[in-house]
């Protein structure tokens, strides 16, 4: 589940989606505007969640091999974090690297990113925080990096994952351009059986449900949208073909929802698509990343091999 732009360009980035999106034959919004402030709030309370396991399998695997990280030439320079995620994992990386000298988290929630760059500072003073507010899907430019410090990577939660195959590759692509010679720790779901993939996206307590919705909410509040929530479900579906899960917002009734004086019609049972999850095996994440031009060092698993942590040098 896994996000970044300039407050002038945000709303107009966001309308022109919103209205490209719905406007398709199968409905769509881009799974980045599920993380606004209240999304990412609730994003963090699903990682909590019994029934999703990515959070505490990658943050298990993280602890066990956290000597081995230390290791890595950007451990003693500059880490940069697509994504502040969970404050758990970053606080493990930075506590076990006394001679990292900037941290610096790109994410799309402003304001989320304000609350972690601030966490980060109230527990490692001596640690140059830079908090970068970005979209991470689009080009980045240059970033406040020095030349002399090494960098690494730091690309956790299965992110990777939102991302069809082609534009994952493209991503990885884009990084390695404007963080040459960087290694990476990138977190990996990988296949497993359906009961488990539905139960994690679908929890029984309805916080993925919520999380889900909400972006209908923003679009309510900051494009003028005139969406009636309870008239949407949630739904999870596991495409075997693509091996993803995918997020819907399913239409209840026959309907019409105007958003900024564009009007959509809803069929009974239509959907609008939010989100992908793809779970790649070995071979088919190091397909992607020898395409975007990253070797892979390690790939450290855990005991049932629900997920990965791989760590990888740009070449």
């Amino acid at each position: 589940m896994s996000k970044h732009v300039p407050p002038v360009s945000h709303n107009d980035a966001f309308r022109s989606d919103v209205l490209s999106g719905l406007g398709a034959d199968q409905k769509r919004l881009s799974s980045k505007w599920l993380y606004d402030d209240v999304g990412s709030h609730l994003f963090e309370a699903i990682t909590e969640l019994d029934a999703y396991y990515p959070t505490r399998t990658e943050l298990t695997i993280l602890e066990e091999n956290v000597d081995k990280y230390r290791k890595l030439p950007g451990a003693r320079g500059a880490m940069v974090e697509l994504g502040s995620g969970s404050s758990r994992k970053t606080n493990l990386l930075l506590g076990a690297f006394p001679d990292l000298s900037v941290y610096m988290p790109i994410d799309i929630s402003a304001n989320h990113l304000k609350e972690a760059a601030e966490r980060v500072r109230r527990a490692f003073p001596s640690l140059a925080v830079i908090p970068v507010a970005a979209d991470f899907t689009e080009p980045l430019g240059q970033l406040p990096l020095l030349p002399e410090l090494p960098v690494l990577v730091f690309f956790p939660g299965s992110t990777i994952g939102n991302f069809e195959r082609a534009d994952a590759a493209s991503l990885l692509k884009n990084i390695r351009t404007v963080m040459p010679n960087a290694t990476m720790i990138v977190g990996v779901d990988r296949p497993k059986a359906q009961e488990v993939l539905i139960e994690a996206y679908d929890d029984p307590a309805g916080v993925t449900a919520a999380f889900n919705q909400n972006i209908l909410q923003r679009i309510n509040r900051d494009l003028n949208g005139r969406f009636d929530l309870s008239a949407f479900e949630h739904k999870a579906v596991w495409n075997a073909e693509d091996s993803r899960i995918e997020m819907h917002l399913v239409s209840k009734c026959t309907q019409s929802v105007d958003v900024g004086g564009v009007t959509f019609t809803f069929q009974e049972g239509e959907t609008i698509h939010t989100e992908n999850s793809h779970k790649y095996g070995e071979d088919a994440f190091a397909e992607i990343a020898d395409e975007a031009g990253w070797r892979i060092l390690s790939a450290d698993t855990d005991h049932d091999g629900y997920f990965a942590v791989y760590t990888m040098q740009a070449l």
